[in-house]
């Protein structure tokens, strides 16, 4: 499915590429698709290219001088674009506590909700999510797909030191924040998973357009997992899809 897009200077050095303001799986292989393309055809020069859920902004090394010539060859490769092509993504399985020490938050949401804990968990773990991008801190899933009875507006007071490894839904999103740090979306649990590692050559092992899986464990199994990962042991379960 090919979209209309939008194109328009965004400085002088960049331009800025919108597609409908929705969060929406064929919307990001869409976006995915036309970044790798511009990326591939513009290999020899010096751009950064940088997508959100539905926008890419291509980022020049120098000014642009002719804005229209660019956007038309912008537009060229869109349109050259296999709309059909299936693009190999990783499904990766993170383990995730939800015990109570870890879902600081379960019993706020469970009690607005009029839902068992046992039934928040059970469907924020069931979904298959969607890494739309990584940003706000190195190696912070943006991820869609929650299932809209989990949707829960962000906290108005934020917290001042989430942990690291924490699992939180914020709107109609979820997440993991890879770091210590303040956040205001709420708590469901911790992952013992190492997201960000500033001394591998792959910092974040997790990259727009994969999946990920929340897979629930016990306290006793986030023990052994935290204590892999401390020493960059422990790589979660994956598999090779073709979406």
């Amino acid at each position: 499915m090919k979209y209309q897009l939008k194109y328009r200077r965004f400085g002088p050095h960049s331009i800025l590429i919108e597609w409908p303001s929705i969060i929406d799986r064929n919307v990001l292989n869409d976006v995915l698709n036309y970044k790798n393309s511009i990326i591939d055809l513009y290999i020899k020069e010096k751009v950064e290219i940088i997508n959100t859920y539905n926008s890419i902004l291509v980022d020049y090394d120098n000014t642009i001088d002719k804005i229209n010539d660019e956007i038309f060859k912008l537009k060229q490769i869109y349109s050259s674009l296999n709309s059909e092509d299936k693009q190999q993504k990783t499904l990766w399985e993170i383990p995730t506590c939800y015990d109570d020490e870890f879902g600081i938050d379960l019993e706020d949401i469970s009690i607005a909700k009029k839902m068992s804990k046992s039934e928040i968990i059970e469907l924020h773990s069931n979904t298959i999510y969607d890494v739309y991008f990584i940003g706000f801190l190195p190696g912070f899933l943006y991820l869609g797909g929650l299932d809209e009875r989990l949707y829960f507006n962000r906290k108005s007071i934020p917290n001042l030191n989430v942990k690291r490894g924490s699992v939180a839904i914020g709107g109609q999103q979820t997440g993991i924040y890879p770091q210590n740090s303040p956040g205001g979306w709420h708590i469901l649990g911790n992952s013992p998973v190492n997201f960000f590692n500033s001394e591998d050559p792959k910092p974040c092992f997790v990259k727009a357009g994969d999946m990920i899986k929340f897979v629930p464990i016990s306290k006793h199994d986030y023990m052994d997992i935290l204590k892999l990962s401390r020493e960059n042991l422990y790589q979660p379960k994956s598999t090779l899809v073709y979406d």
